[in-house]
């Protein structure tokens, strides 16, 4: 076979049955259902399927790729878009021509920043992707130059976070897309060509912790017939929300209903059949308007008068009477991050 004649084109929908079904045939992992942000390629040569790729979502953590490209973890969250995921590569039975792999990785490596930008619309900076050693061992992507960083700890995610105990470790490779790749990932705050919507950070798991202590001096305006969420944990919750870049109270609703277990304590919610509840729409957005917007911009003031030293940390500010408009400031920066009316 001439590797002249291979062409690479995205997979139509028309192709995702076929992409799928021979994808769960001959890969050791099984097919991956196409969820967020996912594009699926296929090479060909004379028109026969040879390689089938699928690059989506970067992982969420991983030690030793957030080592070596030094970013701030609680930065991190609003780069990791600029990250994909080489989640899948199947070169089909009968296909297994010297350096086709390589070149299969070459061809994508040019076209997906383009791709990615015109379907997500944002551009990507770096490929990653993870190896298990014992099928493996990464020699395609060394030879499309990609770049060895060393192994995963081997936890799973769970609906509980993380599995407790180690499994079988990865291998980490990367591909710079950029030469510039590692500057533009670790900046505190993205370059304006970079960023979607407003700045995000992560919080540490102690200033969470903290947000409903600081509005337990508030008084709860809600009738007291029917509570059945405290105060201080819907004001934490719309606060954790906005913080993570979700505007309106459906989005806020939604971001408390993908709370797991973890989370549920930090803000203290209540249990019921020992699962941790989360408040409605409805009574977010009522304790939202209800609320003394003074007392609620004090508390917010004291927060960050404690967690808000640097970047690392935010303010957040309310003003107004019923409609609030809460926005996140960086202490030292004053950079404006995000807004919610």
């Amino acid at each position: 076979m001439n590797l002249k004649d291979l062409q690479l084109h995205l997979v139509q929908r028309s192709e995702e049955p076929r992409f799928l079904a021979l994808m769960q045939a001959h890969h050791v992992l099984g097919a991956l259902p196409k969820i967020g942000e996912t594009l699926w390629y296929v090479v060909t040569s004379l028109g026969e399927w040879g390689a089938l790729l699928s690059f989506s979502a970067a992982a969420w953590k991983c030690a030793v790729r957030d080592r070596w490209i030094g970013w701030d973890y609680r930065h991190q969250y609003d780069s990791l878009n600029l990250v994909a995921n080489n989640s899948r590569f199947l070169i089909l039975p009968d296909w297994h021509y010297r350096n086709l792999g390589s070149k299969t990785l070459a061809l994508c490596q040019r076209r997906l920043p383009g791709d990615w930008q015109q379907h997500f619309g944002h551009p990507l900076v770096l490929l990653e992707t993870f190896v298990a050693p014992e099928r493996f061992q990464g020699t395609v992507y060394q030879a499309a130059n990609g770049s060895y960083l060393g192994n995963t700890q081997g936890f799973r995610r769970t609906r509980q976070g993380y599995s407790a105990t180690a499994h079988a470790p990865k291998k980490v490779f990367v591909k710079p897309l950029r030469t510039d790749a590692r500057t533009v990932l670790s900046r505190p705050c993205l370059d304006s060509h970079y960023r979607i919507g407003a700045p995000k950070i992560m919080l540490t798991a102690d200033p969470m912790r903290s947000l409903p202590d600081f509005f337990i001096a508030i008084p709860d305006p809600r009738r007291a017939q029917g509570r059945r969420h405290s105060l201080p944990t819907v004001l934490a919750i719309a606060a954790g929300a906005i913080l993570c870049d979700r505007r309106g109270y459906k989005a806020i609703a939604d971001w408390a209903n993908r709370l797991g277990p973890k989370a549920h304590e930090r803000f203290r919610c209540r249990r019921a059949q020992g699962i941790g509840r989360v408040p409605s729409e409805y009574i977010i957005r009522d304790g939202l308007i209800r609320v003394d917007p003074e007392a609620l911009d004090r508390a917010l003031h004291q927060w960050n008068a404690t967690y808000g030293l640097a970047d690392n940390s935010l303010a957040i500010d309310a003003h107004g009477n019923q409609t609030h408009i809460m926005r996140v400031v960086g202490h030292q920066s004053k950079a404006y991050y995000t807004q919610k009316k």
